[in-house]
C-alpha cells in the first residue's frame, strides 16, 4: 500500500517535471521565434493596430493593385481590400495604377474603369486619359490609402500616380495614408537628373533614375519640395516599416508588374529599361523580361545570344515580335549597385543602322537629350557618368531631409 502510494507520487512528480520542461521548451522556442523575427521587415500594411483606428467610420478610397497585401505569419497573404472589408470598413472606391488593379495589363495599355468582380467595388483607372482622380471621383471619400509596391526607379510610373493622387487629395482636403513598403533598389542612387523640359508620366520630378527612397519617403519629398500644382500640400500620414533600412535585401513576394517577374529583372530594370527608347527588345515576349536584350539589327558576330520574342502575358505585341534577335543573356549577371550603361553603349556601337537605333521616347526615359548625344558622340560610360555627379550630389543633400530609414 505504502509502496503503491510512493510509486504514484513518483510518477506525479515526474509528470510535473515533464510538463514543466515542456512549458519551458515552448517558452524558449517562442522566445527564439520572436528573437528571429525581431529583425524581419514589418511592412506598413501589416501594422493594422496603427492605422485601423484612423479608418473607423471613415469613407475610404484605396489606391492599390495586386501587391497591396497583408502578409500572414504562417505564409500567404490577404489583400488589403479584402482585409478591410472583413473588418466592416467603408471602402467606397478602388483606384488602380498602370497594369490595373489585378496587375495583368501590358505596359502602356489603357485600363478601363469598371467593377472588381471579387468585391463588387467600383474601380477607377488612373492610367490612360485619367491619370489624376477627379473631384467627382473623390466625392464622399474622407480618407485615401496608398499601398503599392514600388521598385525605386524614376520611370516606373507608380510614383507619378502617387503625385497625382497627392495633388487631388490636397485639392479636396482628403488626408492620404501611405502604408510603406521596401524599395528593392533602395541601396543606391544613380543616373541623370531629369530636366523639366523632358517631364512626362515616366518622369515628373528632378530626381535621378534610381532615387533610393521608399514610397513614404518619396511622398514627403513631393510635399516638401513643392512639386504639386500651385504648391498645394497634401495632408500626409506614413505608416513606417519596422526593421527596415536601405541596405537590407528584400525579395518581392509578388510581381510588381507583369514584366518584372523576379529579383534579377528588378535589379537590371534601371539599366535595361533604356532599351525601351530604342529598337532593341528588352526581353518582353520572353520568360526573361528585363534580363535579356536583343534586336535583328545587332551584329550577330558580336552578340551570340539568340531569341525570338512571342506574345505572352504582359506583352501582347512585343517589340521585334517573331523576329530572330541577337543580343545578350544577363540572367546570371551579378547584382548591380549602380546603373550599367555599357550594354546600351555596346548595342549602339554594334547596330547595323545607327540612325534608327534611338526613338523619340528615349529622352523621356533618360530625362535629358544629353545622354543620346553623349552616346552618339562616342563618350565612354565613365565619362558620361562623370557628368552626372554634381546633380547627384545636390539630390543626395535634398534626399537626406526626407529619409525615414537609415
Amino acid at each position: 500500500m505504502l509502496f503503491n502510494r510512493l510509486l504514484k507520487n513518483t510518477f506525479f512528480i515526474l509528470a510535473l517535471g515533464l510538463i514543466s520542461c515542456e512549458a519551458q521548451t515552448k517558452k524558449r522556442n517562442t522566445a527564439e521565434v520572436k528573437a528571429s523575427s525581431e529583425n524581419s521587415i514589418v511592412i506598413g500594411a501589416n501594422q493594422t493596430e496603427k492605422y485601423l483606428p484612423l479608418l473607423a467610420d471613415k469613407k475610404i478610397g484605396i489606391v492599390g493593385n495586386q501587391t497591396s497585401v497583408i502578409f500572414k505569419e504562417n505564409g500567404g497573404y490577404t489583400h488589403l481590400v479584402d482585409s478591410l472589408l472583413s473588418r466592416n470598413m467603408k471602402i467606397e472606391k478602388v483606384f488602380s495604377p498602370e497594369h490595373g488593379f489585378r496587375g495583368k495589363a501590358d505596359a502602356g495599355e489603357k485600363v478601363k474603369d469598371g467593377i472588381d468582380t471579387k468585391t463588387g467595388l467600383p474601380l477607377v483607372s488612373l492610367y490612360g486619359s485619367n491619370k489624376k482622380p477627379t473631384d467627382e471621383q473623390l466625392k464622399g471619400i474622407e480618407m485615401m490609402i496608398f499601398d503599392i509596391q514600388d521598385v525605386g526607379v524614376r520611370f516606373y510610373t507608380y510614383i507619378s500616380t502617387l503625385h497625382y493622387v497627392m495633388e487631388a487629395c490636397a485639392e479636396n482636403n482628403i488626408p492620404l495614408l501611405i502604408l510603406d513598403r521596401p524599395n528593392p533598389n533602395g541601396n543606391y542612387v544613380d543616373g541623370s537628373i531629369l530636366e523639366l523640359s523632358q517631364k512626362s508620366f515616366v518622369g515628373m520630378h528632378p530626381v535621378p533614375i534610381v532615387h533610393g527612397m521608399t514610397i513614404g519617403e518619396y511622398a514627403q519629398m513631393i510635399n516638401g519640395e513643392n512639386w504639386l500644382a500651385n504648391k498645394v500640400k497634401c495632408e500626409l500620414m506614413v505608416i513606417k516599416m519596422k526593421n527596415y533600412d536601405h541596405e537590407k535585401n528584400y525579395s518581392l513576394p509578388i510581381k510588381p508588374s507583369p514584366n518584372l517577374p523576379n529579383d534579377q529583372a528588378i535589379n537590371l530594370y534601371p539599366s535595361l529599361c533604356f532599351f525601351e527608347g530604342t529598337n532593341v527588345n528588352a526581353g518582353r515576349g520572353t520568360t526573361h523580361q528585363f534580363q535579356v536584350f536583343g534586336s535583328p539589327d545587332l551584329n550577330a558576330e558580336v552578340f551570340n545570344y539568340r531569341y525570338t520574342p512571342r506574345p505572352n502575358d504582359g506583352a501582347k505585341h512585343p517589340k521585334n515580335e517573331g523576329k530572330l534577335c541577337y543580343g545578350m543573356n544577363l540572367t546570371s549577371e551579378k547584382k548591380l549597385s549602380q546603373i550599367n550603361l555599357g550594354w546600351l553603349i555596346e548595342a549602339y556601337q554594334n547596330t547595323n543602322n545607327k540612325n534608327e537605333f534611338f526613338n523619340n521616347f528615349f529622352p523621356k526615359l533618360a530625362g535629358t537629350q544629353k545622354l543620346q548625344q553623349q552616346i552618339e558622340s562616342g563618350m565612354s560610360e565613365r565619362a558620361i557618368k562623370a557628368t552626372w555627379q554634381a546633380g547627384l550630389a545636390n539630390f543626395q543633400n535634398t534626399r537626406k531631409k526626407y529619409l525615414l530609414y537609415r
